[in-house]
């Protein structure tokens, strides 16, 4: 992947996203949350909803109770950005549990041939249809083995289900296995190392209003971060107010992008500050790009609120005089 500039100028270093105050962090912004043991991943949103003293707030890949881990909960208009963290990678730490003693190596055998495309039917208890679905199983790692029971990391395909992946795994070893243990160590863009404890994030929201605003500005990061992972297109600043009133972006518009973008991929229109206009449907592959005419991408959701850029009023020429 490389950035390309349309107008094939030298392209200079990527803007940080602007530093904003604590208050437009909490109307765009995320925080991790290192999800307890206990409650939904509905309800610790809602604790976060409540700890911010914020009126929205959403989360991305919902974690069973007894689940820890990595839970992304977007804050004000960032929950618009959810959808682009539910089709990304996870990766969990699980803890399985055999059912008779098994050789390690046998083990070993079977982790590998449950790595790569897998068929999964869906649990009875799941929010899906229960049909048989593919899902890839990026890697597989043992940590721990001892006795009866498997400590692994597995980096998988949104939607897998670990707690099936354990019982199929276990139905081929012939001796069955459940899972005894799960914690999710990465959602998406999101990593276990960035995730904070509920109690912190009040800590933190308490500091805050006595003046010390340094531990809220860790933890809660800028929207932009959700679509990390999406590629980009950086919209021209006399473009972006035409954008947040929600005409499509045509070619001239653009001042830079991702060479690998293809038509109908769902991209980041980002301004030359780094801010996120919003997200938009790519109408063209990234080699029409250059081209004088012709749409380039069609939002699907405005984030940027408008009148954040001056309206670019195109300058009409004046009339030639009269002989």
């Amino acid at each position: 992947m490389a950035m390309v500039s349309r107008a094939d100028d030298p392209i200079p270093p990527s803007d940080p996203v602007p530093e904003r105050s604590v208050e437009q962090l909490l109307d765009f912004g995320i925080v991790v949350i290192d999800k307890p043991s206990g409650p939904t991943s509905h309800q610790v949103s809602a604790y976060v909803q409540q700890i911010l003293h914020i009126r929205k707030s959403g989360h991305s890949g919902t974690l069973d109770p007894q689940v820890t881990g990595v839970l992304p909960v977007a804050l004000g208009r960032a929950t618009r950005t959810l959808g682009c963290l539910l089709s990304a990678g996870k990766e969990y730490v699980a803890l399985m549990h055999l059912h008779a003693p098994v050789k390690e190596s046998s083990v070993k055998k079977v982790f590998h041939t449950f790595t790569g495309t897998i068929t999964q039917l869906p649990p009875v208890r799941s929010s899906v249809k229960r049909q048989s679905r593919q899902r890839k199983v990026y890697a597989m790692e043992i940590l721990e083995f001892h006795g009866q029971d498997v400590l692994f990391r597995a980096d998988v395909q949104a939607g897998t289900y670990i707690r099936k992946l354990i019982h199929d795994m276990g139905q081929r070893l012939g001796c069955g296995a459940h899972m005894a243990e799960l914690r999710r160590t990465r959602a998406g863009p999101f990593f276990e190392r960035q995730a904070i404890p509920l109690h912190d994030l009040a800590d933190a929201f308490y500091y805050w209003k006595q003046g010390n605003d340094k531990a809220i500005r860790r933890f809660i990061l800028p929207g932009e971060d959700c679509v990390s992972q999406l590629p980009k297109l950086w919209v021209h600043d006399g473009a972006v107010d035409a954008v947040c009133h929600g005409s499509p972006l045509a070619m001239p518009g653009i001042e830079r992008f991702e060479d690998t973008i293809m038509a109908g991929d769902t991209i980041a229109l980002m301004s030359l500050k780094g801010e996120l206009i919003g997200l938009a449907r790519a109408e063209q592959d990234a080699s029409h790009f250059k081209e004088e005419h012709g749409i380039a991408a069609k939002s699907s959701a405005v984030l940027m609120p408008v009148g954040t850029y001056e309206r670019c009023v195109p300058k009409v020429k004046a009339a030639a005089p009269e002989k």
